[in-house]
């Protein structure tokens, strides 16, 4: 009892693979020998007693309490594993290969757990879903071989198919726990017709289906059945999205259908978007849907499609049920930004929030306790590793581990683990990785927020426009033609193509003479009056003639002529002690704010409360300047 406590995990990275203990130390167990060769996968029975891994020359079985090696199947190439649930039979699969005598290749095999004997073997070209359905008791096990499900019997492996049945365009299967097994297939639609989904009894193949429905936009489906085998969840999506909303496709619909064909409905959704994650109560009375475009909406229903609560928008994409349904995990991983909220089911009230970034892998312990987060590669090659949280939100274990592929909590059935209390129980001491890793950590340096100036006015004095609280005189206007605004890029400006970051030059200035020489010709007497009249006219307008590039010197010499109105806020009429005092004066006044600021409690950053500490001395400079403050 004491070792299915302490929560055992596995994980699998390029050079290693380890089982380690639980709480309180997270200690690897010395007894297990670790293979010289990089293993291809691993997996535990669901029951937890056994433990086995791939690797290129073999299969090796293991009792995983005491992790004693049980048997070791030689069978090179093997590349996935798959144990029944009692664990009484393993079953193996190799990528095909063509045989010299042109049979096919039995790639898919069963072995007797306890003998290391073969027991039957399958030809199985596609690995994905290649594993042979189990019912919990192993009476029956079930493959889909191209349209055909097929039925055999564990104990009678010799005996060959006992049951079949032939679905006209059936994709994948799906066989529900429960002691009372039902089949649910998925058909795609196809030239036009509808996609369905049936639900047969496995000890009734030849009957009619219990329930059946169909819906068009389903090339693909999730199959979600209850812990009981009484109801299933069914999600359709498309391959491409015709509205081009989603890279991943369009989500059909997700659908509600009972097992025994009383009750069948669409889950109303009433947010736009795709569904992300859906799962079901370990109670199987209710299920957690998150979906809609971002922020996420996600809501609690429970086994008629009726909601029972709304945990309002955030960013998230994944939800998981503790084994002993008590807590809920509600986070947002991939893309986003990896925020774990942790919520009581009982007061529907937030427990906690866990912030587990870069998360691939994310796992309640048997107990549900303890949430196991993993970064695994290749999704991410850089801060690889394992992170142990409690469900309260203290991080109780960390171990990095470079190029991680695979890691797994090791199964317990629920009713063999202490119940989870009334109330949630306190954390444990973390362990000591958790300070090891603290020390090693370092955080990452905050750059001190300043004022935002354009790339063209950097280096510059700040005119008024772009000044913040900092002591940066202001000008009087703002940038000069210089470092104004540009162009977009390749727009004309003054006749020519700008090019971004190339200096600009000042266009030629053509004279009225000689606009006056091109193109003239000859006018008639009318159009000699107009012009006549229309150049009379221009002649009691002052001209205004801007130079290019914001010449200075010609701006003020215009300026002086009365032909360009002054600039406002120009300082021309003042001394320079005048300025002086001005500015000074300027900054008092800004001393007086932040003061009133700091008065009321508002915080204020490190550059505002030098400027509140320089008061004193422009005070000082001011009565030098023979002004009283």
């Amino acid at each position: 009892m004491a070792s299915q406590i302490s929560q055992q995990y596995a994980y699998r990275a390029q050079k290693s693979i380890a089982l380690v203990g639980g709480t309180p130390d997270y200690k690897p167990i010395d007894s297990f020998q670790p293979p010289d060769v990089p293993a291809r996968t691993f997996k535990y029975s669901a029951d937890g007693r056994l433990f086995a891994y791939a690797i290129p020359t073999g299969v090796r079985i293991y009792q995983a309490e005491s992790a004693q090696l049980l048997q070791e199947l030689a069978l090179p190439n093997v590349v996935d594993i798959s144990f029944s649930p009692r664990g009484t039979y393993l079953s193996t699969w190799e990528r095909p290969v063509k045989l010299e005598d042109g049979a096919q290749h039995k790639n898919l095999r069963v072995f007797s757990v306890s003998t290391g004997e073969e027991l039957v073997a399958f030809s199985q070209k596609s690995q994905e879903g290649w594993e042979l359905q189990y019912t919990i008791s192993e009476s029956h096990a079930v493959r889909l071989v191209g349209q055909e499900i097929q039925v055999f019997r564990p104990v009678e492996w010799s005996k060959g198919v006992v049951d079949k049945l032939k679905v006209e365009g059936a994709t994948t299967i799906t066989l529900s726990p429960g002691l009372n097994p039902s089949l649910a297939v998925f058909i795609a639609e196809k030239k036009g017709q509808p996609a369905s989904v049936k639900i047969y009894s496995l000890t009734a193949l030849a009957a009619p289906p219990t329930c059946q429905k169909t819906f068009f936009k389903a090339q693909r489906s999730q199959i979600k059945w209850n812990t009981l085998g009484t109801a299933v969840l069914v999600l359709t999506q498309t391959d491409v999205d015709q509205a081009n909303k989603s890279y991943y496709g369009e989500t059909g619909g997700l659908y509600l259908m009972s097992a025994a064909g009383n009750f069948d409905c669409r889950v109303t959704l009433d947010k736009e978007g795709p569904v992300h994650d859906f799962a079901w109560s370990p109670n199987s009375k209710e299920f957690g849907v998150i979906y809609g475009f971002m922020p996420a909406k996600t809501m609690l229903f429970d086994q008629r499609a009726r909601s029972l609560h709304d945990f309002g928008p955030a960013f998230c994409n994944f939800i998981s049920f503790n084994p002993q349904g008590r807590l809920i995990a509600i986070a947002g991983f991939g893309n986003l930004a990896g925020k774990v909220d942790i919520y009581d089911r009982r007061t529907l009230t937030k427990v906690t929030s866990i912030d587990a970034s870069n998360t691939s892998h994310c796992e309640w312990s048997p107990d549900g306790r303890f949430l196991l987060t993993a970064t695994l590669s290749p999704r991410l090659r850089v801060d690889n590793g394992i992170k142990v949280w409690h469900c309260t939100g203290p991080l109780v274990h960390v171990q990095p581990i470079d190029e991680l592929y695979q890691t797994s909590w090791r199964p317990t059935p629920v009713d063999a683990v202490p119940a989870f209390p009334q109330n949630i129980p306190p954390a444990p001491a973390p362990a000591p990785s958790v300070q090891e890793h603290a020390t090693v950590v370092k955080p990452a340096p905050t750059r001190p927020a300043g004022a935002y100036r354009p790339p063209g006015a950097r280096g510059l004095e700040a005119s008024s426009a772009y000044k913040r609280e900092d002591d940066t005189p202001s000008g009087g206007s703002t940038p000069n033609g210089r470092f104004s605004r540009s162009p977009a890029p390749g727009r004309f400006q003054n006749g020519r193509r700008h090019v971004p970051g190339a200096p600009t030059s000042p266009s030629p200035v053509r004279h009225s003479g000689d606009q006056d020489k091109r193109g003239r010709k000859k006018k008639g007497p009318k159009e000699g009056k107009k012009d006549g009249a229309a150049g009379a006219e221009a002649s009691a307008r002052p001209s205004i003639d801007i130079p290019p590039n914001g010449d200075a010197e010609a701006v003020a010499a215009a300026a002086a002529n009365g032909s360009v109105p002054p600039t406002p806020g120009a300082d021309s009429g003042l001394d320079p002690t005048a300025k002086k005092v001005r500015n000074l004066n300027k900054k008092l006044k800004a001393i007086e704010e932040l003061k009133e600021k700091q008065k009321k409690g508002e915080r204020l950053e490190a550059t505002q409360l030098k400027k509140i500490d320089t008061e004193a001395e422009i005070r000082k400079e001011l009565a030098s300047l023979g002004i009283s403050s």
